[in-house]
């Protein structure tokens, strides 16, 4: 039976059941944890774990935490996390770079070129992270309004050059009003990666139903993964769009999720009191029903599709191994 790494080990991918496809458990500024630590990390770890276990209560097994460098990864702060909530919790590895890319790499690149980047990204797959053991089984990259600048450029084809190496899947932050998304498509086909184990995350940014089916024709999945009340466009607008994909005939090709984290000082942790792991499960879920979306359509974009991306990626990561690659 085909498996995917979680921190706490590799796991059937049958059992993920419902899985969030882009979220944190925290996210930090690294350099602030090094001179301003935590005061009480047990008062978050605690309040990650209840949390969690209160999403596993309301029917997900799973996340996939896509915190990378530059987010203030921590992957082993995670595993007494995962383990005390019962929930799957699988990391990526990454660079959260939307225009420049962070210091330590401008230095590593200038001293060893671009093939330390890939190199990083296949040696979190295939050996671990860090010193931990945990091994990522996602890559993570980002295009936002600034486009493909040569720093962009270079962590993008890094990640599309890691994936042919290891088979995991990429998911990706974009811009979608910019329609960032084909060009990360463009470069990934430059780079011979099979689109169809892409996910073109905060697709559900946008309205324009023609920019998403043209990214689904070519193969990739949409990154629905900012529910939350205060995103724009709101909670009406993304799910009229998810039920119109989903008349069309999309299901197939789309994830649910909130990009949303249990603490941290990145992003809009002051609205965390609404935008939280349960806002799928108590407000979407219902609205996309009232919108006429099936039950067997909510099961494929909450768990049939992450089964089918995690369940792709490990046959292709056995085709790679087969071959001596």
């Amino acid at each position: 039976m085909e498996q995917t790494e979680t921190v706490t080990g590799p796991v059937d991918v049958e059992s993920l059941g419902r899985t969030l496809m882009h979220e944190h458990v925290f996210t930090f500024h690294s350099d602030m944890q090094g001179d301003y630590p935590w005061e009480d990390e047990a008062i978050f770890v605690a309040g990650a774990i209840g949390k969690l276990k209160r999403l596993k209560a309301a029917g997900f097994s799973s996340i996939v935490d896509l915190t990378v460098f530059g987010l203030g990864r921590n992957v082993a702060r995670l595993v007494p996390i995962a383990r005390a909530a019962a929930v799957n919790i699988i990391v990526a590895t990454g660079i959260y770079a939307s225009r420049d890319m962070p210091a330590y790499f401008k230095r590593q690149l200038d001293q060893q070129g671009p093939a330390f980047v890939e190199d990083l990204f296949v040696r979190e797959i295939r050996e671990g992270i860090g010193r931990t053991g945990i091994k990522a089984a996602v890559l993570k990259c980002v295009t936002d309004r600034e486009g493909l600048t040569p720093d962009v450029e270079t962590v993008l084809r890094s990640a599309a050059r890691a994936q042919r190496r290891t088979g995991v899947p990429i998911s990706t932050h974009t811009d979608a009003r910019s329609e960032s998304g084909l060009i990360q498509q463009r470069v990934f086909r430059q780079e011979g990666v099979d689109l169809s184990q892409v996910i073109i995350g905060h697709s559900g940014d946008t309205t324009d139903l023609t920019y998403l089916e043209r990214l689904m024709d070519a193969g990739s999945y949409l990154g629905m993964d900012r529910f939350g009340p205060h995103q724009v466009p709101g909670l009406e607008a993304r799910v009229a769009t998810v039920a119109a994909l989903c008349r069309r005939g999309w299901a197939s090709r789309m994830v649910l999720s909130h990009d949303t984290n249990c603490g941290g000082d990145v992003g809009a942790t002051e609205a965390l009191s609404t935008w939280r792991y349960g806002y799928i499960s108590e407000v979407v879920i219902p609205a996309l029903r009232e919108h006429g979306v099936s039950s067997g359509q909510l099961d494929q974009m909450l768990a049939g599709n992450p089964r089918d991306i995690f369940r792709a990626a490990a046959l292709r990561a056995g085709q790679i191994s087969g071959h001596g690659a």
